[in-house]
């Protein structure tokens, strides 16, 4: 098997001298061949030569190609069969199967294809993704990687833009989503962090609250952390999933932020993650904690293909299991009776082996028992709008044949706001990703050394936070109103979640440089609102796949939601400034404070500690009403996804603005279900990705219902990737 041909797009960087960093050329030793990866190279945005384009050489383990990749016993040109390739269907060549997942190989559709496709090896399963396979793609198993995915230009994420929106001083948000298999657990930062069991009750929907979820949170993980004081009842021990802190962990950064976190009143807990835990604290006002990741002990990323996927494709047992890659799900079929009876998709043409795939002609494909559309909140409305199922408004303006009216297809969309806020520290180089971001330490030498730091994601610490009932008064009667109503009774519930990423989370080339010569390391303390008040909306504009649908993320159009994040930037910057780390702001990345301001941004330490009272002790900033406007500007200029979009095709009742049942079913069709975080009725205060796994395993359970396949949950074999394991470090 030969190399690929270089694009002629592509050109490799000859500069002399040139400085290499992560988005720059990445260079791995390989054992036979190298391979082009023409998915790095449109990051020349932040590349510093913009003269010049990325060429990108990346070894993958034992001769897989990341776009295609071959089981075992494949061959290369073979079109799939029961017993052939199993990684690489052909458009025209796949007809028909029992059940179709629609729209995305994502992270709740691998669990639930995963499950079904081992409960019964006769079941014929298609799982079918608009991007490209991930399977040892050494920039998906290496969590500290993890950025390169959303640079611009990635062909691993989608990009959708949305309109212009005044709540955001007339911006465009940009909200990435997963765009290969595997879906947002790819691509992801691996926070792991879990719903509050409230979430779940406050769904009102049978068989989904926090006592019917638990048992399937534990059965997706297997849960690493020993604390003797995390209740390890409430955690999974032999799931597919591996929870960990990884090979490596900023130990001193973290517990320097915990002694800041106990100045401003919040409580250390060991486990945060503990669904009913009153997250008030001794003094109300919240807990902090060490942040479990979704990667292994042996340092890999715990993505859904390849912990559901992968293993049965690779075992050779499941030809039953069938992957449609890089082939875009146009719409849903449907019989006389309104029966899903199959989907249409259009392949990409650089995807197929011969001609006469160009791109725009759809192929179809036959469903004899299900079909499920798993193409995300953000994707599935879309499929669903241009099947005919969506608001008889909306389709009938594009003269699509309504077959089901769902007024709510596409509305209540939902995400979590963020802001971050970058800190000049006194940090190490090892204690920071800085190095490995910026180019100073090779991607490729890393990978070839077996760097523990590959096995990190530079997050080690998490908080879900409450105001005080001084700062609730200040925030002004709007927001206490919610508060009384959601939050004052409810202990459970964080307004804010909060986490510090131990680097600079943007383009390192526009950071000042420090008159020594030294690398400054850096910190990016995250802000993000657990139950924004505001929604959004996501419509088709016409029948044609390839035209962007009109998207309204809603972000601050809740006033409420905007006095969240003037507190927050308050509440962060303080605890931060407690940390003997803190060496100021960094200004780019803050609000600009009128002349004079007490508030001013700090340029060195804020004090030297000698001890935890001197912490204590330390006097809170003041804030006027003009510093007030500028924090407002700032939010209001610089918010933006948490890339946790959900919501837009809730379960619920019809009557009440349902899409689909407790069962999954999409009214007033059969045959059709979802499988993806659009069914959420409503938010949660997390990181999403747990919810979005466990959205599969509960799917996994009712299709297996459906289809009289009986109980699930048999354990599945994990198959480790081809990359080396770097041994475990604490810094």
């Amino acid at each position: 098997m030969e190399a690929p041909k270089k694009p002629s797009r592509f050109w490799p960087c000859n500069l002399e001298g040139a400085p290499r960093c992560f988005l720059h050329t990445v260079s791995v030793l390989c054992t036979e061949r190298v391979y082009i990866l023409t998915f790095l190279a449109p990051h020349l945005a932040l590349c510093p030569h913009r003269s010049v384009v990325n060429l990108v050489h990346i070894q993958t383990p034992n001769d897989v190609r990341p776009s295609v990749v071959l089981p075992k016993n494949a061959s290369e040109r073979g079109v799939r069969d029961n017993h052939g390739d199993a990684y690489k269907l052909y458009a025209g060549t796949c007809r028909e199967y029992d059940v179709i997942f629609a729209g995305s190989g994502g992270t709740a559709a691998c669990v639930a294809a995963g499950r079904l496709a081992r409960a019964d090896p006769g079941l014929s399963i298609l799982l079918v993704e608009g991007g490209k396979n991930n399977y040892n793609d050494p920039t998906v198993v290496n969590p500290a990687m993890y950025l390169i995915h959303l640079a611009p230009g990635s062909q691993t994420a989608l990009f959708y833009e949305a309109n212009s929106e005044e709540a955001l001083n007339g911006r465009k948000a940009i909200v990435p989503c997963g765009g290969m298999l595997g879906g947002g657990s790819s691509i992801n930062f691996m926070m792991y962090t879990r719903a509050q069991g409230v979430d779940f009750d406050d769904w009102e929907t049978e068989g989904w609250s926090a006592n019917d979820l638990l048992p399937l949170m534990k059965r997706l993980e297997t849960y690493h952390l020993t604390d003797p004081d995390i209740d390890q009842s409430l955690h999974g021990h032999d799931g597919p999933i591996h929870v960990s802190n990884g090979t490596y962990f900023a130990e001193d950064a973290a517990q320097d932020l915990f002694k800041a976190a106990i100045a401003t009143g919040h409580e250390i807990t060991a486990d945060a993650q503990d669904l009913h835990k009153d997250i008030r604290g001794l003094k109300g006002v919240g807990v902090f904690s060490k942040w479990a990741k979704y990667i292994s002990p042996e340092g890999k990323r715990q993505d859904a293909a390849h912990t559901y996927i992968h293993p049965l494709m690779q075992s050779g047992d499941y030809p039953n299991l069938h992957l449609l890659l890089e082939s875009k799900v146009t719409r849903v079929l449907f019989d006389d009776n309104k029966r899903a009876s199959g989907i249409e998709y259009i392949p990409t043409p650089s995807s197929q082996p011969v001609g006469g795939v160009n791109g725009t002609e759809p192929f179809q494909v036959k469903a004899k028992r299900m079909v499920v559309v798993s193409a995300g909140a953000l994707g599935t409305p879309s499929v669903l709008e241009r099947s005919g199922v969506g608001s008889k408004e909306v389709l009938e303006k594009l003269d699509i044949p309504v077959v089901s009216d769902l007024p709510d297809v596409g509305e209540n969309y939902q995400d979590h706001h963020l802001v971050l806020y970058p800190y000049k520290t006194s940090l190490k180089p090892e204690q920071t990703l800085d190095g490995l971001l910026s180019g100073r330490k090779d991607f490729g030498e890393s990978i070839q050394n077996q760097d523990p730091m590959l096995g990190w994601n530079g997050i080690d610490a998490c908080s879900k936070i409450r105001p005080t009932n001084e700062e609730i008064e200040a925030m002004g009667p709007n927001f206490k109103e919610h508060w009384d109503r959601d939050f004052k009774d409810r202990p459970t519930r964080p307004v804010m979640l909060t986490g510090v990423v131990q680097a600079f989370l943007g383009d390192q080339k526009v950071l000042p440089q420090r008159e020594d010569g030294v690398p400054q390391q850096y910190c990016t303390m995250g802000a993000y609102t657990a139950y924004p008040y505001s929604r959004g909306d996501i419509h088709i504009t016409s029948k044609d796949v390839s035209t962007p649908a009109s998207f309204n993320t809603g972000f601050f159009k809740a006033e409420a939601d905007v006095q969240k994040q003037i507190w927050a930037y308050k509440k962060q910057r303080e605890i931060y400034r407690r940390t003997d780390a803190y060496s100021g702001e960094l200004a780019m990345g803050h609000p600009k404070f009128p002349e004079g301001s007490k508030a001013a941004l700090q340029d060195g330490p804020a004090a030297k500690f000698s001890s935890q009272e001197d912490r204590d002790n330390l006097p809170e900033i003041e804030y006027s009403a003009e510093d007030d406007k500028a924090i407002e500007k700032h939010v209001r200029d610089n918010v933006n996804t948490t890339w946790h979009s959900l919501g837009t095709c809730r379960m619920a009742p019809r009557d009440k603005g349902g899409v689909v049942d407790a069962d999954l079913n999409v009214y007033g069709v059969t045959g059709l279900k979802l499988c993806d975080l659009s069914i959420c009725p409503g938010n949660v205060g997390a990181n999403t990705n747990n919810t979005a796994l466990l959205v599969g395993e509960k799917a996994a359970d009712i299709f297996a219902r459906d289809l009289g396949l009986g109980e699930l949950g048999q354990p599945i074999e994990r198959v480790d990737s081809a990359m080396p394991s770097p041994p475990k470090v604490k810094v």
